[in-house]
């Protein structure tokens, strides 16, 4: 299907967030983000991305916590030749108007992990294709979203979402549980789900959440945790009910198993015999246009010719054949991807920084790469330039938190523990900082965090 977003003729909302036709001023030039169905890019549009890059921004393409892709740097003056080639590639909305709400995320092993308890690929489709035809729901926020998740063991689950449903398994068939401002519960204290539906349920379930939302909801009230400020979550489902047709069900108290850390990175077994997934993480969420470029090739040759973006800001290559893993593992790394959880730069987050955010106190990227050649892994380490946390939308175990050019406050979160979690230390060098995290590497263990 011919995606349309006229760049010439149609034109976007007003928005902090960047867009494909909305490009937002930067430090290091114009922000153009490109909203992936799904997280999945064909190795064509990867192509047409690099291209694009590299004719009309300064070559720099970041990997998103979204499992989105954004040019970096376009240059002025060149926007509309941008969007142009994008939008040639297909890589826009169905309808205009619907680049902002394309905000559903699912495992980038849907479809694929052994673990789904089903395939919610096809159901992923119909809920895109919502949001997208429907042009009430334009009115959405660019940060509304949505998490659908299928059971996968590859699942991101740490990141809140303003609706959230999950496969749960309580019956003689699958259902789904759904909850609003937060993440599917996993450990005995967190919030149950609100309530529960059968799976083919689903999109009218979404559909009458989205418009009881946009009918309650106060122009400040921009995501559905403000809209909970106001609506206790009993009143909403109460409302929610007298919209549907069809009973909502008991969830009771329902647990979704946690998911093991760092399946995106390396190989993974897949559901199809004699296939597997294969997954890099770039250094600090950036490729060069060079490099995806050479990541659609590579896809072309020993997959299936895509790659999906991962919440982790890593990429996957689905269906490689068993017996090329080896050689797709070794080209990963030869175009500088970490292939194996035991690298420290496979856990290393770090935002734009100063060097093209405004509002960053510290050149965050370059002082993760410094971290990277002195420390040994770590279970999650995160250089945020300032209190936002763009780059991390679930919190990390470890924060350095800029407080001036190459200067840190160093947090540590634990179970419970809010936003950062607890002051360690503060005012470290970015030199300082390295001893201590690499003073007592068990203090840091997975365990302690």
């Amino acid at each position: 299907m011919k995606h349309v977003l006229p760049s010439t003729s149609a034109s976007p909302r007003p928005s902090a967030c960047p867009g494909l036709s909305r490009i937002v001023p930067a430090q290091d030039g114009g922000i153009c983000r490109i909203k992936l169905p799904c997280g999945r890019l064909t190795s064509v549009q990867a192509h047409a991305v690099a291209e694009a890059a590299t004719a009309h921004a300064n070559g720099v393409i970041e990997t998103t916590n979204r499992a989105n892709l954004q040019i970096r740097g376009v240059r002025p003056g060149a926007e509309a030749a941008l969007v142009d080639q994008l939008l040639a590639a297909d890589l826009g909305p169905s309808t205009p108007g619907a680049d902002d709400v394309r905000n559903l995320m699912v495992s980038p092993a849907a479809g694929l992990d052994p673990a789904a308890v089903v395939d919610i690929s096809s159901l992923a489709d119909d809920l895109l294709a919502l949001l997208q035809n429907s042009p009430r729901f334009h009115a959405l926020s660019p940060k509304f979203a949505l998490l659908l998740d299928g059971g996968e063991q590859l699942a991101m689950l740490e990141h809140p979402h303003d609706i959230w449903l999950s496969v749960m398994v309580g019956g003689p068939t699958p259902q789904i549980a759904f909850g609003l401002a937060g993440c599917p519960p996993q450990r005995a204290d967190e919030p149950d789900a609100l309530a529960a539906v059968r799976i083919c349920q689903t999109p009218q379930l979404v559909e009458a959440l989205l418009d009881l939302f946009l009918e309650l909801a106060t122009p400040e009230q921009t995501r559905m945790r403000h809209l909970l400020k106001a609506h206790p979550a009993g009143d909403l489902l109460m409302r929610l009910q007298a919209r549907l047709d069809f009973p909502l069900l008991p969830a009771g108290h329902w647990r979704r198993p946690s998911p093991p850390a760092g399946l995106h990175i390396g190989t993974q077994p897949q559901r199809q015999a004699g296939l597997r997934m294969v997954g890099g993480v770039p250094a600090v969420g950036r490729l060069t246009a060079e490099q995806l470029a050479r990541l659609a090739d590579l896809a072309e040759t020993r997959g299936d010719a895509s790659l999906r973006l991962t919440p982790w800001q890593s990429v996957l290559l689905p269906n490689v054949p068993e017996q090329a893993i080896s050689l797709v593992l070794q080209q990963l790394e030869d175009l500088g991807l970490a292939i194996d959880a035991r690298s420290p730069l496979a856990w290393l987050i770090a935002c734009t920084g100063s060097t093209g955010c405004a509002k960053g106190l510290a050149d965050t990227k370059g002082d993760a790469l410094w971290l990277a050649s002195h420390l040994g892994p770590l279970p999650g380490l995160h250089l945020s330039g300032c209190p936002r946390s763009c780059a991390a939308a679930h919190v990390a175990p470890l924060t350095l938190l800029a407080v001036g050019p190459g200067r840190y406050d160093l947090y540590q979160r634990e179970t419970g523990d809010n936003g950062f979690g607890r002051l360690l230390t503060r005012n470290l060098t970015i030199q300082e900082a390295a001893e201590r995290l690499a003073s007592s590497p068990d203090t840091w263990s997975p365990t302690h965090a």
